[in-house]
């Protein structure tokens, strides 16, 4: 019994990191198609995700999700989760590929430690000690930021705080990760249409040419384009499975594979600007995450946030 316990964890923890691993190296995959605007690989992202995920669903024979306008309460909160990853995923991309790759790894440091505080807000949840401390070092860090630069580090409180009202959304909605994922590339296909088609849009974003430039891309950067879809679907999925396997603890560790990704993949691949203060900035932020993954062990029974 224990050894398949074992076993049943094991995998838990491969699916869960493996997913927070093909997070981590996204920014690898968005320099790719650093050609492209920002704008116009979120509205592929979109729509390609949109289609492959109806396609799995569509083959389990599973049309429930169309349905979830039915429900007001739910159809509301889709809505807003849909609004919510539209633009975190849209900012995130511009953020790696403008250069602020170790800004967006700070955001998702700090990410769970906004969810905590929404949580206490929203669901009247109380805060551990522990969550205190962990969340006013992690604001003293962000103060140091704004002393030293001058201006707060809006990047990372914008992806921040957007990643952490979809998964405030998310802790109510019910339904399968896929299910939801559906529903909410559904709700924002007008967008990624009107970003790719709307004369005015597309115009402004390319001087004047609309999306006629996209002719032109090589063979492999559309297929790199194509895999939108699975890049956006497949560590959805691996994570659903592994986190349903594991405790919010161990989840709770691993999500900080992503963020460290992406800081040594800003500083060591891409050689962003990294200024000495930021050292002490980070050492706040790493502190308080250390804190945040000490108190999810001293304080069971947590859900993990949505993803």
């Amino acid at each position: 019994m224990n050894n398949n316990m074992n076993k049943t964890f094991g995998k838990g923890v491969l699916m869960t990191a493996c997913a927070y691993f093909l997070w981590g190296i996204l920014p690898l995959y968005w320099k790719m198609l650093a050609a492209i605007n920002a704008l116009h690989i979120l509205a592929f992202r979109i729509l390609f995700s949109l289609v492959l995920v109806s396609i799995i669903l569509f083959a389990r024979k599973n049309f429930s999700w169309i349905l979830f306008f039915k429900n007001k309460k739910e159809g509301f909160l889709y809505i807003a989760a849909s609004i919510a990853i539209s633009f975190n995923w849209g900012f995130y991309i511009w953020a790696i590929n403008s250069g602020h790759t170790i800004e967006a790894s700070l955001g998702y440091y700090i990410n769970p430690l906004i969810v905590i505080v929404l949580g206490m807000c929203v669901f009247k949840e109380r805060l551990t000690p522990l969550q205190l401390l962990a969340f006013a070092l992690a604001m003293t860090g962000v103060a140091i930021q704004t002393i030293f630069s001058g201006s707060l580090p809006w990047i990372s409180l914008l992806l921040a705080g957007s990643f952490a009202i979809y998964a405030l959304c998310k802790k109510t909605i019910k339904r399968p990760a896929l299910e939801t994922l559906g529903v909410e590339t559904l709700i924002a296909s007008p967008l990624g249409l009107f970003l790719l088609f709307a004369p005015g849009i597309s115009k402004n974003l390319q001087g004047g040419h609309g999306i006629s430039y996209l002719a032109g891309l090589p063979a492999s950067t559309w297929f790199l384009l194509l895999l939108c879809g699975a890049i956006t679907t497949l560590p959805l999925y691996l994570f659903a499975k592994g986190a349903k396997i594991l405790p919010f603890s161990t989840v709770g560790f691993i999500q900080f594979i992503s963020p460290t990704l992406n800081f040594l993949e800003g500083y060591f691949i891409f050689n962003e600007s990294f200024p000495r203060y930021n050292f002490i900035v980070f050492g706040f932020i790493w502190t308080a995450a250390l804190i945040y993954i000490v108190s999810l062990y001293i304080t069971p029974g947590k859900k993990a946030p949505g993803v």
